[in-house]
């Protein structure tokens, strides 16, 4: 009887590591996109606050948000945090008076990120730091990541400075996906957009690289360099010359002519027809039209 009682708990004890180790690959497997909002240091010694932690868990195959979590902080110092904030949505001291601390939110914060890999834009240098100085306060060991993604370094790297430079704000307006809110979750999902953005961008031009880096660059009349930052802009942006400057700095886009439409897609396709003599492409263009018109 006592044999197969200690059976039974060796087969639960086997199972239960199982289980864990399943979960711990899992874990291993998704990557955690995430953002801190924090004061900005006015005075020699002052530390960093931390005031917002958003995150979303996405699985790297679809890249689909399989989890959210945000929360405001409140810090030990309250006087740390501006009455009032430049932004429309700004975090001020009364927005942060009533969250919790972040002893509060400790656990959850942890239970996101450890075991995971972690994605971020400029976490290496910023965020990552806040997130360790914060656990030694409250003397709790830090999450671990089991590999890191920081799209600062990814993107300066791989995508370049074509949008001017790399701040968050800066490649969000070059693709048009709207102003960064300098909120914790708005941020990560602007993140994972961006991402998203340069990565077709990059996969085109691999895929075609004599058409799309060389003749469709240099071609006048797909794409033109605009003269005043020297920003490399599609024609739709750059050739409308009468439309008033809004004050965002960019011009409105004026829509093509269907034969002027028609006459360029037939212009394109022998370009990518010579190329590459690939008949998938006469499809891919002509659906490309039909949803142009």
């Amino acid at each position: 009887m006592v044999c197969k009682l200690q059976n039974t708990f060796l087969f639960l004890e086997m199972e239960a590591s199982s289980v864990h180790d399943s979960i711990q690959k899992k874990r291993a497997s998704e990557i955690v996109f995430f953002d801190l909002e924090t004061t900005v240091p006015n005075r020699t010694g002052q530390k960093f606050c931390v005031l917002e932690f958003g995150a979303i868990v996405v699985c790297p195959r679809k890249l689909i948000e399989l989890e959210s979590y945000s929360t405001l902080i409140r810090p030990g110092d309250l006087s740390a945090v501006a009455l009032r904030s430049g932004r429309s949505e700004g975090i001020t001291r009364e927005v942060v008076a009533g969250a919790p601390g972040f002893e509060e939110v400790a656990d959850k914060i942890f239970s996101i990120l450890d075991g995971r890999v972690w994605a971020g834009h400029n976490i290496q240098r910023f965020d990552c730091v806040r997130i360790k100085e914060a656990f030694n306060e409250i003397s709790r060991p830090a999450p671990v990541p089991v590999g890191m993604i920081d799209s600062l370094g990814v993107l300066t790297d791989k995508f370049g400075r074509r949008a001017g430079n790399m701040k968050m704000a800066t490649l969000a307006t070059y693709f048009g996906l709207g102003q960064q809110k300098h909120r914790s979750l708005d941020d990560v999902r602007m993140n994972l957009e961006v991402l998203k953005h340069c990565a077709t961008v990059l996969f085109l031009e691999s895929s075609l690289p004599s058409v799309l880096n060389r003749k469709w660059h240099d071609s006048t009349t797909m794409t033109t360099r605009s003269r005043s930052n020297g920003k490399l802009m599609c024609r739709e942006e750059s050739s409308n010359r009468k439309s008033p400057t809004s004050s965002l700095g960019y011009q409105r886009a004026v829509p093509y002519a269907r034969t002027g439409l028609g006459k360029m897609a037939e212009s394109v396709k022998n370009i990518l027809c010579k190329a590459h003599e690939k008949p998938v492409l006469n499809s891919i263009l002509k659906h490309s039209h039909s949803l142009l018109r």
